[in-house]
């Protein structure tokens, strides 16, 4: 592919002096490709953790025991009222400090990565804001529909398994359609602990080949097009699982 763009590209800068060194120069392409397709698996792992934790979280927060009630609270509270940056910083250097090193035969390495980090630290702050999402969807559930699931002899949990969650996911899709994008653009914040994903990586391109508008330019586009991407799958999902009286 690179064989194909890059006599145009070459022609730009020649002419104009725009200078997208990415697609005509195969060193700064690689670096380009892999911090695309670290990106997208950086978005990918974050969007599931956040799913799990929010999952997990709304169903805690159905829980008899006030414990586990007030643990979710808790988590939530510490979460959604600090900045992801401060929490990026503080998994990665905090308890990244403390976290055991794996001897790989003659030097240590940190047991969690940066990539481990990012994912742990913004895929927690993203599960409080999905917890609350799942909960205000459990919460639109009719009780009557509850009720005929447990005369029916569902167990509690089937019933939140079965019945509750599967008509609360479709009710909070447009809330968690939303929350999923904004996660998307904050998993640019793991550039600050070195994560090699793509505004990292062109970090690096631009500072060898001063090029910083037409790499800016790049990223706009870059991420415009991805979050599009992000945002129609969602749409789709919702379409396809929409109930005639659910989230409608």
């Amino acid at each position: 592919m690179l064989d194909l763009i890059a006599p145009f590209f070459e022609r730009l800068y020649d002419t104009t002096g725009l200078n997208f060194s990415p697609f005509y120069d195969s060193y700064d392409w690689g670096r380009l490709k892999e911090g695309m397709w670290v990106s997208i698996k950086l978005i990918t792992a974050i969007i599931a953790v956040s799913l799990v934790i929010g999952v997990i979280g709304a169903g805690a927060q159905t829980s008899r025991l006030k414990v586990v009630r007030w643990i979710v609270a808790a988590y939530i509270e510490i979460f959604r009222n600090t900045p992801p940056i401060v929490q990026l910083l503080f998994f990665y250097f905090g308890l990244g400090a403390i976290t055991p090193q794996v001897d790989m035969g003659g030097w240590y390495e940190p047991m969690i990565g940066s990539f481990g980090w990012a994912v742990i630290a913004i895929g927690i702050f993203g599960g409080s804001y999905n917890v609350e999402i799942f909960r205000s969807g459990i919460e639109a559930v009719p009780e009557s529909t509850k009720e005929a699931a447990e005369s029916l002899g569902f167990s509690g949990f089937k019933i939140f398994v079965y019945v509750t969650f599967p008509l609360a996911l479709r009710i909070c899709l447009p809330a968690l359609t939303n929350n999923i994008v904004s996660l998307a653009k904050t998993s640019s914040l793991a550039y600050v602990i070195a994560v090699p994903e793509i505004t990292y990586s062109l970090s690096g391109i631009w500072s060898d080949s001063v090029n910083v508008p037409e790499m800016m330019l790049f990223l706009f586009a870059y991420y415009i097009v991805l979050i599009a991407i992000i945002a129609r799958i969602m749409t789709v999902i919702e379409r396809k699982l929409a109930l005639p009286g659910y989230g409608q």
